[in-house]
C-alpha cells in the first residue's frame, strides 16, 4: 500500500499545480480583459463570464453610452446574487441614461428627456435596494429628482392608461421662463 500512497502523492500535486495554474491563467486573462475594457477598447465579454469582468463590461457600456445591450448582464449579475457589483452596475447604467438625458436637454429636445431621467431615477433606487449606504447613487437620485419632477394623478379614474392632453402647454422638466415677466 505504501508504495501505491507514494506514487500517487506526486501524480496529485501535479494535478493540482495545473488546477492552480489554469485558474492563475483565467484570472491574468479576466485582468488583461477588464484593463482594456477600462481603456476604452470594445472587447466582447460572454454573459457567462466572471462577475468582475461582467461588471467591467457594464462600465464600459455606460461609458459609451450603449444602454440596450447593459440589462442582459445586470439581470446575471443579479440572478448570481451579488448586490454590490449589481448596484454598481445599475448606477453606471443611470448615469448613461441621465447623460442621455442631459444631451437632450441641452439641445431643447424636452420630449425624450423626460422618459429617460424616470428611468435613471428607477435604477439609481435599485441600486440603493442592493446598497443602501452607495452615497453616488443617492446623490444622483437627488439630481435626477430635481430634474423632473413628480406629481400625484389626481384626474386618473383607473388603469393604466392616461389620457392624452393635447393642449398641454408646460412640460414637467423645470426651467428658467422665457419672455418678458
Amino acid at each position: 500500500m505504501r508504495p501505491h500512497v507514494l506514487l500517487a502523492l506526486p501524480v496529485l500535486a501535479l494535478l493540482a499545480a495545473i488546477g492552480f495554474g489554469l485558474a492563475g491563467w483565467r484570472i491574468l486573462r479576466d485582468d488583461d480583459t477588464i484593463k482594456a475594457l477600462q481603456a476604452g477598447r470594445d472587447v466582447p465579454v460572454a454573459v457567462d463570464a466572471a462577475s468582475p469582468l461582467l461588471l467591467a463590461r457594464v462600465q464600459h457600456l455606460a461609458r459609451r453610452g450603449v444602454t440596450e445591450e447593459i440589462e442582459p448582464l445586470i439581470d446575471v449579475l443579479d440572478r448570481r446574487g451579488e448586490p454590490d457589483r449589481s448596484a454598481r452596475a445599475r448606477y453606471a447604467l443611470a448615469n448613461a441614461r441621465l447623460r442621455q438625458a442631459f444631451g437632450y436637454l441641452e439641445r431643447g429636445d424636452l420630449d425624450p428627456a423626460g422618459p429617460l431621467i424616470t428611468l435613471a431615477r428607477q435604477d439609481y433606487r435599485r441600486a440603493l435596494q442592493d446598497r443602501p449606504d452607495y452615497w453616488d447613487a443617492k446623490f444622483n437620485l437627488d439630481v435626477a429628482s430635481r430634474l423632473l419632477r413628480d406629481f400625484p394623478d389626481f384626474d386618473r379614474k383607473s388603469g393604466d392608461e392616461l389620457k392624452a392632453e393635447p393642449n398641454k402647454i408646460w412640460t414637467d422638466i423645470p426651467g428658467q421662463p422665457r419672455g418678458e415677466p
